[in-house]
């Protein structure tokens, strides 16, 4: 199992709401493929899997 960590996305953004997942809970993903936005102040990221394998999730949107 590997736990998905929000990443770094800039020194003056403190908090970050999950915006939605790309892929469902059970799906198979590849490495680097999208799996969720994320979405600040500023801006909207994108997550991408570290590694292939079904994703797991356990966080809601919102």
């Amino acid at each position: 199992m590997i736990e998905i960590k929000v990443p770094t996305v800039g020194e003056s953004i403190s908090e970050v709401t999950l915006l939605k997942w790309v892929k469902k809970d059970g799906d198979y993903v590849e490495r680097d493929e999208v799996i969720a936005e994320l979405e600040s102040e500023k801006a909207t990221f994108e997550v991408n899997a570290e590694k292939a394998g079904v994703l797991k999730t356990g966080a809601q949107e919102g």
